[in-house]
């Protein structure tokens, strides 16, 4: 697990490091240009090619002034382009500001007019709070337009340290070099596509400089899936998990199959799929290890769930269910389970969203993609996506459940501001049928006896993992969500040696 931080909380490590623990502040500058150098130098090959360091009046710009001084000091060529108000830099910006010219490293206000191997944006960092203008707007237009390779402190310059929206204008980086922590600006989108490589360097921030600071995001690694618990030698199906899955209508089995065949190869003991008589067949020849109870499509009576329910560990309700009056009829039964983890997913979103007012169990999961959002919220799509964590988080606490708000970088937010976000996964899993494989995954994680928040963050890890290994063995056009089903029993293979290794 690694944690992701937004603005203010880095600025309190930042405090905390210096005020609690006595680390000083030029220090930290001195520590973050060394980062910044070793980069630049690796990147560029260590070539003697000029390199020009933009710089801002605050702190991003001392480093950057600090790194110049590093370069020149390794016979690189610098120049520094400083474009702002020299009187209204930060009292370290200042000194860094002398030091450089007591090297005779020049100055410039205005670009240089030459060719540069090298273009390191140290104007803004993290700090940046409302939209970008003025010169700055033209300083970072032509530091895009610049050839030569791209290189940002901390985050580009215009992008929003919190939620990674372009603030007007932003500058593109093919790295970017960042101090401490990951910022969420650096995993959200548009941001991801501004950083380039991010690189996290030690400059004396870390797990220390925390204290105790709380409702932090993170994303998980592979070394979490140790967290998956082990098969113990004793046991039977019924120590996995039994998971009841409601799902496929007429012409949907497909996604009743992908579901069962998702839980299966995450490792749950038993799938039962409650589906219409019409998909029997179906189901039957594509996944007989699992327990069929078939209902009418027309029918009125839907008391069988109550032994289902009773029956199950886990329910997962919604992939192709149809939002018909049967349906609807079986998602107030659903709605009504006090006892068991739920998760809601596709059609049974969908027919929640007509409802004008809904209490939803207790240990739910509810996994929207960003339209079936926007009808659960009436928040646009476009809105949703300039701030994904607020909205997963308004909905995790009012409705107090877990949400899995599904986007490139899927955000997981609990209903006590637990929030993840998702790394794993890539463009090739953008087809049909691959949500249904994650409430497969999801729902064996919940039978399994995982808490409703985990069960939710390590689903839709394993998920974007198994993705991430399909397009390694087929490459990602083309991909179908049957091909997510062997990779996520590799994934889980990797678990056990993950385990084992503890």
């Amino acid at each position: 697990m690694k944690y992701l931080l937004n603005h203010k909380q880095m600025q309190q490590c930042d405090i905390n490091t210096m005020e609690y623990f006595g680390v000083i502040s030029p220090v930290l500058m001195e520590r973050a240009a060394l980062c910044m150098t070793e980069e630049i130098l690796r990147v560029t090959g260590g070539k003697q090619e000029p390199v020009l360091i933009v710089c801002g009046t605050g702190n991003n710009g001392g480093d950057g002034l600090a790194a110049a001084r590093m370069l020149m000091q390794k016979d690189i060529p610098v120049d520094i382009w400083y474009p702002g108000n020299e009187e209204k830099a930060s009292t370290e910006g200042k000194r860094q500001l002398e030091i450089v010219r007591k090297y005779k490293i020049p100055v410039y206000k205005e670009v240089p007019q030459k060719t540069y191997g090298c273009i390191v944006d140290c104007l803004f960092g993290i700090g940046l709070s409302r939209g970008v203008g003025g010169i700055y707007k033209d300083v970072i237009a032509q530091m895009n337009e610049m050839p030569g390779i791209k290189v940002a402190a901390d985050i580009p310059s215009g992008i929003h340290t919190d939620s990674g929206q372009v603030m007007g204008i932003a500058f593109r980086a093919d790295l970017t070099v960042t101090f401490g922590f990951r910022k969420l600006g650096h995993v959200l989108f548009p941001g991801v596509d501004y950083c380039g490589e991010v690189v996290l360097k030690d400059m004396g921030i870390d797990r220390y400089s925390l204290l105790d600071m709380q409702d932090l995001a993170f994303h998980l690694e592979e070394a979490d899936l140790a967290q998956i618990a082990k098969r113990a030698q004793r046991s039977n199906k019924g120590t996995y998990g039994k998971l009841l899955l409601i799902a496929g209508a007429r012409n949907m089995a497909g996604a009743a199959v992908l579901a069962a065949k998702g839980a299966y190869a995450a490792g749950v003991g038993l799938v039962r799929i409650v589906t219409p008589e019409c998909n029997r067949e179906i189901i039957q020849k594509l996944v007989p290890e699992a327990v069929l109870t078939t209902y009418d499509e027309d029918t009125e009576d839907v008391s069988f769930l109550e032994e289902c329910f009773a029956w199950a560990d886990a329910v997962v309700a919604g992939p192709g269910l149809s939002q018909s009056d049967t349906s609807e009829r079986i998602l107030e039964a659903v709605l009504g389970v006090e006892d068991k983890k739920v998760l809601f997913d596709a059609d049974a979103l969908n027919l929640i969203a007509k409802k004008d007012k809904v209490t939803l169990p207790k240990q739910c999961v509810v996994t929207p993609h960003l339209g079936e959002m926007q009808r659960l919220s009436n928040t646009a799509v476009k809105d949703q996506q300039k701030e994904l964590i607020k909205v997963a988080l308004d909905f995790a606490k009012g409705y107090n459940t877990v949400v899995v708000l599904k986007d490139a970088h899927t955000v997981i937010a609990g209903p006590g501001a637990e929030t993840c976000i998702n790394l794993t996964g890539n463009p090739g899993m953008a087809v049909g049928g691959s949500g249904d494989v994650l409430s497969g995954v999801i729902g064996c994680l919940l039978a399994g006896g995982q808490d409703a928040f985990m069960a939710a963050c390590m689903g839709v890890y394993i998920h974007g993992r198994a993705g991430d290994l399909a397009a390694t063995q087929n490459g990602m056009a083309g991909m179908s969500a049957s091909d997510l089903v062997p990779s996520v029993k590799e994934v889980m293979r990797l678990a056990e040696m993950r385990g084992n290794d503890r």
